[in-house]
């Protein structure tokens, strides 16, 4: 074995090479065509949003494509990669409480990482992370039950397209079929992320009436549900034979919501940046 190999093959990369160029990260967040924060309010779907070009996470994300084994979460080069930041991120807070006479004792680091600990538990075990993650294992079984109606559905589509019949139109059927199978896909566990997030955030948001960061993250996961359920009307329309596995999953969204919405009441009514109101300029 080489010396740069682990122990399963794969090439480390040096770890200087991995880390965070923290005055670079600074010089970033100051370039004014960037959007304060709206990587938080959105849901990850980079190829669908029209903020790419504004959001500080896909510039740094972009600028760093140039090792794809450090994006892979199976390769070694990922982890040595996220140790990296998690430390020089540690540096950062500490060099900024150094600059603002804030006393980061050992003491203080403990008891903030126990606090840390009972908000994940409780947000792990409350009602709306684990019924997104029931919606989520559901999603994944229906998928793995539903090629045969989906066969049968594609055998449909295309005697449609080989009789040429007016007024139909089976690429476009298709493509929203696809599409609603896109959107499903990509929601099913973004809605249980940005509810933990949501949870997360509201132990720490306080008492007021201004805008709170809970609210954004219910926000986007309210709209993940709201996206996911116009996926599966479309699904149910078009897959007859599954009626009332596809009622199922619309019966278990709506119930989310409406226990989101109870939860978050003022939610929907957040005003993320970028994406609930003009952008702002970027000179």
């Amino acid at each position: 074995m080489s010396a740069n190999m682990d122990a399963g093959g794969l090439t480390e990369t040096p770890i200087e090479d991995l880390t965070v160029d923290l005055d670079k990260l600074d010089r970033m967040t100051k370039d004014r065509r960037f959007i304060p924060g709206v990587y938080n309010y959105c849901d990850r779907w980079c190829e669908r949003c029209p903020l790419t070009s504004r959001c500080l996470t896909c510039a740094m994300a972009e600028d760093d494509d140039t090792d794809s084994a450090a994006h892979d979460i199976h390769a070694a080069a990922f982890w040595r990669k996220l140790h990296a930041i998690f430390g020089r991120t540690l540096e950062m807070l500490e060099r900024i409480a150094e600059q603002q006479g804030i006393d980061l004792g050992e003491a203080d680091l403990k008891a903030i990482a126990e606090d840390e600990r009972r908000i994940d538990e409780r947000v792990r075990d409350h009602e709306l992370t684990e019924s997104a993650r029931e919606y989520a294992r559901a999603v994944v079984a229906w998928f793995e039950s539903s090629e045969p109606p989906f066969e049968r559905e594609g055998e449909r589509l295309a005697a449609a397209a080989r009789m040429g019949l007016d007024g139909v139109d089976p690429a476009a059927e298709a493509a929203d079929l696809a599409d609603a199978v896109d959107v499903v896909r990509w929601h099913q566990h973004q809605i249980g992320v940005k509810l933990a997030r949501a949870l997360h955030q509201d132990e720490h948001d306080g008492i007021g009436d201004g805008p709170r960061d809970s609210d954004g993250s219910a926000k986007v996961a309210l709209l993940g549900i709201d996206r996911s359920i116009a996926a599966w009307g479309v699904l149910r329309a078009a897959l007859v034979d599954e009626r009332d596995t596809t009622l199922d999953m619309l019966v278990r969204l709506n119930r989310l919501r409406r226990r989101t919405e109870q939860a978050f009441p003022r939610a929907r009514s957040f005003v993320r940046p970028g994406f609930d109101e003009p952008a702002p300029p970027v000179g």
